[in-house]
């Protein structure tokens, strides 16, 4: 794997065995050496199933297809052939978003949310800090849950999405942005999620094969510029946002201007939060934020 080109080949490597082993229930070392004896068959099986998926990972696979697993904010959610695979980068989105919110928010919407781990990992995140509250002499109560409402347009995306958002009372719609959302979340939303395609057309055939050949383009290509997507959510967010509400969306570090012009011409407050971290993962994160009359002393 390393001579192929796989940077981490030896954590790749132990994750593929472990996969194996509990997929065949052989142990990891059996199914990389595998013994010869009849009694020995499910070692050999083991070690045909790892041969294989070391030359589909060699082939340009991404990782986490094989694995049917991807790990993000501390969390593993399921992802398989022909879904996005969430980045490393994309956990800034979900800190932002955690560190911005207050504890009483009730409703998250995650737009283009792939498999849902973007979602699910704010709404767990803040259902983590309502609770349980206790009283002295009273057994701690759990906080209300987050209404979490996600969607997407891709039917394999949406799968892995209610297979991991459904544990959370959390509800995936299939279709177009905002479209398959339920009216009732109109004015509402209190955190709105958007992990949209933000590539140029142009820069898809220069990304890495795990991206380029196995992953939708339409979760990728996000027009001549990368915003074309982006424009429209922006533009309706306002009618989804309850005052003082959030949207939060990452860019690529040379999009930041012609992001905040979508955001001003919104009537929403843009700010941007950026991966300082030397030896982290990057990421370029866009808040926008709706208009709080309260806070600005207006009507309540």
């Amino acid at each position: 794997m390393r001579a192929a080109g796989c940077v981490f080949a030896e954590d790749e490597a132990r994750l593929l065995l472990e996969h194996v082993g509990r997929t065949t229930g052989a142990a990891p070392a059996a199914a990389a050496a595998p013994e010869t004896a009849p009694e020995a068959a499910p070692e050999a099986a083991a070690a045909d199933e790892l041969a294989v998926l070391v030359a589909r990972r060699v082939a340009g696979e991404p990782l986490e297809h094989l694995l049917g697993w991807v790990e993000l904010a501390g969390h593993r959610w399921s992802v398989g052939p022909g879904v996005f695979v969430p980045r490393r980068r994309t956990e800034l989105m979900v800190r932002t978003a955690l560190q911005g919110t207050p504890r009483a928010a009730e409703v998250v919407v995650d737009l283009c949310c792939g498999c849902g781990a973007v979602g699910g990992a704010v709404a767990l995140g803040l259902q983590g800090r309502r609770g349980p509250r206790t009283r002295p002499g009273r057994p701690g109560r759990p906080g209300r849950p987050v209404e979490l409402h996600a969607s997407d347009v891709d039917a394999a995306a949406v799968t892995h999405a209610r297979r991991n958002l459904a544990p959370l009372g959390g509800t995936v719609h299939q279709g177009d942005l905002f479209d398959p959302l339920p009216a009732h979340l109109r004015g509402g939303v209190d955190v709105l999620l958007c992990h949209a395609p933000y590539v140029p057309t142009a820069a898809i055939p220069g990304m890495p094969p795990e991206a380029r050949d196995h992953e939708p383009v339409a979760a990728l290509d996000g027009g001549t510029d990368g915003l074309d997507v982006l424009r429209r959510v922006v533009a309706a967010a306002p009618g989804w946002l309850r005052p003082g509400g959030r949207l939060l969306f990452e860019v690529g570090s040379d999009q930041v201007d012609g992001a905040l012009a979508l955001v001003a011409a919104a009537a929403l407050v843009g700010h941007v939060v950026r991966d300082e971290d030397d030896d982290g993962p990057g990421g370029t994160v866009v808040v926008a934020t709706a208009a709080d009359a309260s806070a600005a002393g207006g009507p309540a």
